[in-house]
């Protein structure tokens, strides 16, 4: 039986299998383009159409106030996002879908003890265990092996 809230486990497994098929995708136009960074800037134009669309049809919108009280680092998010699509164009064909999917997992397995152990981002505090640890550490032995083969 499945939980109420299945979705929410649901939709971060959907979004990871879209990382390679993004990147694959990316990285042909990067490569039909002649231009990584060209490639980028499409999948960033039709994604922000995409969620402008959602925004508009929101019954209620944020106010003007709010985005006056964003901070500096609130703004960064989008500067991560496009360095991602841009690394996933170019070293995604480059190292293959298992090794850039493996590399990526590494990433951000080892960001994310960090947000929680320091409670940083608005992630709750959750220390360091010698089990998360070892998870990565697992990682990144898949990450030999795969290199190996």
């Amino acid at each position: 039986m499945l939980p109420s809230n299945w979705w929410l486990l649901a939709l971060p497994f959907l979004a990871g299998a879209f990382l390679p098929l993004q990147s694959g995708i990316n990285g042909q136009l990067a490569k039909q383009l002649s231009s990584v960074l060209a490639a980028a800037f499409i999948s960033f134009a039709v994604g922000t159409a995409a969620l402008l669309l959602l925004v508009l049809s929101q019954k209620e919108m944020p106010g003007l106030a709010s985005f006056k009280s964003l901070t500096w680092w609130h703004w960064i998010g989008g500067l991560m996002g496009a360095f991602f699509i841009a690394t996933a164009a170019f070293a995604g064909p480059r190292v293959g879908a298992v090794l850039f999917v493996a590399l990526v997992i590494a990433g951000q397995l080892a960001m994310a003890i960090s947000l929680d152990h320091f409670g940083w981002a608005g992630f709750r505090e959750a220390p360091i265990t010698l089990g998360k640890f070892a998870g990565l550490l697992l990682i990144v032995g898949g990450i030999w092996l795969i290199r190996r083969s």
